[in-house]
């Protein structure tokens, strides 16, 4: 069965993480539940892209002091933030720090969910544009020094003759060096690599 995409809620009262739980599983949301904000952030590297959905006043890091410490790391996942009655002042704050929206307690139902679809829907480009250029990066990182310099080179328009005689190395060996370079940066043509290096930031458009 498909998801609409994973919610992750963050609430230290147990009533409201249990009815959040089944209103979201009910309408296709694949959801992980946290008591506080603390295990959250530990859990994070290993989480899926989605949508936070944090109460505002909880015991140890808060609901503020969550979206500044996302903000911090520029995590993509958009959060949306719960607020008791009369808190709009901690709304507003949230939403200047960073969350997408918020919500007061108690809220409905339907109105939840769609902010919630529209949250992911919203930031789910930037996330995956993220991952992808993290990606690019890695690949670039994994390269020697001297594969490095011939990327360089052929980005730049040189021929394996022309790389080879700036290095003083053969050209065989500049083969060598190429082939490591495409295979390592998972590229099946020059065209496809100049791509990448300009994703990494090698070349400017």
């Amino acid at each position: 069965m498909t998801t609409k995409g994973h919610v992750y809620v963050i609430d230290d009262d147990a009533a409201m993480r249990d009815s959040l739980q089944f209103l979201l599983d009910s309408t296709g949301f694949e959801v992980t539940l946290f008591d506080n904000a603390e295990s959250f952030v530990e859990a994070l590297p290993g989480l899926a892209f989605g949508c936070v959905l944090s109460d505002v006043r909880m015991p140890g890091l808060d609901g503020i002091e969550l979206l500044k410490w996302m903000k911090a790391q520029q995590s993509p996942f958009p959060i949306v933030i719960m607020t008791g009655h009369g808190d709009v002042p901690l709304a507003v704050e949230a939403m200047k720090l960073g969350a997408v929206d918020f919500l007061e307690k108690p809220f409905d139902d339907d109105r939840l969910t769609a902010m919630i679809e529209s949250a992911i829907r919203h930031a789910e480009p930037t996330a995956k544009s993220e991952a992808v250029a993290q990606d690019i990066a890695a690949r670039v990182a994994s390269l020697s020094p001297r594969e490095r310099q011939v990327m360089e080179g052929l980005i730049a328009g040189l021929s394996n003759k022309l790389i080879a005689r700036e290095y003083d190395i053969s050209p065989r060996t500049i083969e060598v060096y190429r082939a490591n370079v495409m295979t390592k940066m998972q590229a099946n043509s020059l065209s496809e690599l100049v791509r990448l290096a300009m994703r990494a930031g090698m070349l400017k458009d």
